[in-house]
């Protein structure tokens, strides 16, 4: 079942791909717009619906959400469909909002991205190299990722400071600065570090920096313990690769790395902030942009809370029972997210004895450059 929503184009009907639209905007000619709509939508429904129960995907051009488009079901057993509004788990997209919030607290001279991590966290480990700000935002700092069963971990942690007690003295994979080795964890020390910079709540700071400017009423935390009638039902694929619900887990120790919910509309909005200078400063942009490199030279691809490629810019997200992508093509203005409930891992076993692997990704990537290139012909033709 798929549930559209466009914005600013002339109404019309997308043969098997949605329903009625809105009216068009004056910048793009709305029959370009549909075009573009009806390749994108069918680039989705070949490429990524048929592997998930639902997902969510919208575009933004020159800061205006120009389409949107629901698809699937956010509970199967209740057949409740998905909608432009349903909240999604984001896992590592939630990097680049927090980088937001810690770009904010560098422009106001509370953080350096030079300084150590102990100027912020004074009882952090010391494991005989300076670690910085930088080489955790950059994923420069030898700190390891996710073992075992840690990243499906439904145990609660009262504070950040107290999630790191999960790897902070385990001992480093590399040498700070010498290799590139993406940990999620990284973003957890910088979350607790923004902390203490800010003098207040992670979660609070969050909201009211950068989710209630930016106007993105429906990103938040995934509370555990919270009723959320937007939130959708969260899936898994068993070893047959039916659809099962997703084990209960717990983001306590993670919002800073993978503990954010919101919608594909949301993170378009707040992409689309990110395009020019206003929200942040122009050089502020540039930092986090900007690719970081090895201590012998060797670019990483990989900026603040950012995968730098040639021509744009992005972060995927993996987490139990959501995927996620926010893909921004800065020459053209044009932003693309997907978010959907279905994880990269597969269970089985048994309750008792529990078996999880991981799977091939879906690879939203490719999808959102897929899209990217379907719209981004309009920004020559306004």
């Amino acid at each position: 079942m798929n549930f559209s929503r466009w914005r600013y184009v002339v109404a019309l009907i997308l043969t098997g791909l949605g329903t009625a639209v809105a009216p068009a905007a004056p910048t793009f000619p709305p029959e370009a717009v549909a075009g573009a709509a009806a390749r994108a939508g069918a680039v989705i429904q070949t490429n990524v619906a048929p592997k998930v129960p639902g997902l969510a995907v919208a575009v933004a051009m020159n800061g205006a959400i120009i389409w949107s488009q629901a698809f699937g079901y956010a509970d199967l057993d209740k057949h409740l469909p998905v909608t432009p509004a349903t909240r999604f788990r984001i896992g590592s997209v939630s990097k680049p909002l927090t980088a937001a919030g810690l770009a904010l607290l560098i422009e106001q001279g509370r953080m350096k991205l030079d300084d150590p991590v102990q100027k912020y966290i004074p009882d952090y480990p010391q494991p005989g190299a300076v670690i910085t700000l930088r080489l955790l935002a950059g994923h420069l700092s030898g700190i390891r990722n996710y073992r075992g069963y840690e990243a499906v971990s439904n145990r609660p942690y009262p504070t950040l400071r107290s999630g790191l007690k999960i790897f902070e003295n385990d001992p480093l994979i590399s040498v700070p600065g010498a290799k590139f080795n993406y940990s999620s964890f990284n973003w957890n020390v910088i979350g607790a570090a923004m902390e203490a910079a800010a003098g207040r709540n992670f979660l609070d700071y969050m909201q009211s920096n950068v989710f209630l400017p930016l106007g993105l009423t429906n990103t938040g935390p995934d509370l555990a313990d919270a009723t959320d009638p937007r939130r959708t039902q969260f899936y898994e694929t068993d070893a047959a690769g039916k659809f099962i619900v997703a084990p209960p887990v717990d983001s306590s120790y993670k919002w800073p790395s993978g503990g954010f919910l919101s919608t594909a509309e949301d993170l378009t909005r707040f992409g689309s902030a990110l395009l020019q200078p206003g929200f942040l400063r122009a050089d502020t942009l540039k930092m986090l942009f900007t690719s970081q490199t090895t201590t012998d030279g060797q670019p990483t691809h990989y900026g603040v809370g950012w995968f730098v490629g040639r021509t744009l810019l992005y972060h995927n997200g993996d987490s139990v029972g959501g995927t996620s992508v926010l893909l921004l093509q800065p020459a053209s203005h044009t932003v693309v997210a997907i978010v959907c409930n279905r994880g990269h891992f597969v269970f089985g076993g048994s309750p008792e004895s529990p078996v999880i692997t991981q799977k091939a990704d879906l690879n939203l990537t490719a999808a959102a450059q897929m899209l990217a290139q379907d719209f981004a012909p309009l920004a020559a033709n306004p």
